[in-house]
Order: structure tokens, then C-alpha cells, then sequence
């Protein structure tokens, strides 16, 4: 029963997490173009991207971070450390949680070096960069339903492939965008 609860939580702070964080990159990709704009234009929406990101970040993003990690620490610990050592699925989707985690603590750096006009990342480049957060998903889902390596093999393979034509997708995108 524990265990349930645990997982449903886990689930719903999760689904946070990366709406937070899809939403966060969105916010970059904006803010970044508005340094291309006019000086009035450009101050007005750097300083409210940035109280947004900062919001953000702080407000839904880290907490819903804590929470994912706390209850899915919770369920390895309900089901015993044995069932964590012959679950090898289970240390795939750990590294990628890490994997996560490291480009969430990433992000305060972004937020800050963009509110300095710092940031060395294009519109583009953050476009790409919000789509770590989508192939972790897709694998760390993919685990988890089919607790399962073999499976995991053959999905990665899809997921890269994903990957490419996302890649090739939004090369399409940023050239359909500069004709205009």
C-alpha cells in the first residue's frame, strides 16, 4: 500500500518536474531572441524573462526535483535494496535521473548568465538543449513500463533515432524561420 503511494507521488512530482523544465528552455529560446530586439523592447522582456525563469526554476522545478527524487528513493527503499540490486533496468533509469538532475542544476547558471547577457548559447542551441529533458523522459518511461534491458535496447535505438529526426527537424524549423 505504502509502495502505491510512494509511486503516485512520484509520478505527479515528476510530471512537474519536466513541465517545469520544458517550460524553463522555452523561456531561454525567448529570452535570448529578445536580445535581438530593440533597446526598450529588450529591457522590458529580459528583466520579466528573467523574474519568470527565476520563479520557475525556484519555485516548481526545485521542489518538484526534491519530491521525484525523495519518493523514488522512498519505493527502492519499500522494495529493499535486494530488489534494487537484481533490477538492472532500475540502475539505467537512476543514471538517467542523474543525467536529469545534473541539466536541471545546470539551469541557474543559464538564468544567471542570460540576466547579464552572458549567455553563449544561441535560440537555436537552447532549442536543441530543451530536448535532453524529452529523451530522458522517453527512456526513463520506457524503463519503467517494461523493466526490462532487452526492451531497452531496442527502444534506445528508437529514441536515437528520435533523436536525429528532432535534430533534423529543428534544423528545418530555424531555416523555415530565418526566410521569413
Amino acid at each position: 500500500m505504502e509502495y502505491l503511494f510512494f509511486k503516485s507521488l512520484h509520478i505527479i512530482s515528476m510530471v512537474a518536474w519536466f513541465a517545469g523544465l520544458f517550460y524553463l528552455v522555452r523561456l531561454f529560446v525567448y529570452h535570448r531572441e529578445a536580445f535581438d530586439l530593440p533597446e526598450v523592447e529588450k529591457r522590458v522582456l529580459t528583466q520579466q524573462y528573467h523574474i519568470m525563469e527565476s520563479r520557475l526554476h525556484r519555485i516548481i522545478c526545485q521542489p518538484a526535483m526534491i519530491i521525484t527524487w525523495l519518493f523514488g528513493l522512498l519505493m527502492i527503499y519499500s522494495n529493499g535494496l535486494e530488489w534494487l540490486a537484481s533490477n538492472p533496468w532500475l540502475h539505467v533509469k537512476l543514471v538517467l535521473v542523474i543525467i536529469l538532475t545534473v541539466y536541471h542544476l545546470r539551469n541557474p547558471y543559464i538564468i544567471s548568465a542570460l540576466q547579464e547577457e552572458k549567455s553563449t548559447m544561441s535560440s537555436f542551441q537552447f532549442r536543441l538543449y530543451n530536448e535532453i529533458p524529452t529523451i530522458v523522459l522517453l527512456g526513463s518511461v520506457i524503463l519503467a513500463v517494461y523493466k526490462n534491458l532487452s526492451n531497452f535496447a531496442y527502444t534506445f535505438g528508437g529514441m536515437l533515432l528520435f533523436s536525429i529526426v528532432l535534430f533534423l527537424f529543428a534544423r528545418w524549423y530555424k531555416k523555415l524561420r530565418t526566410k521569413d
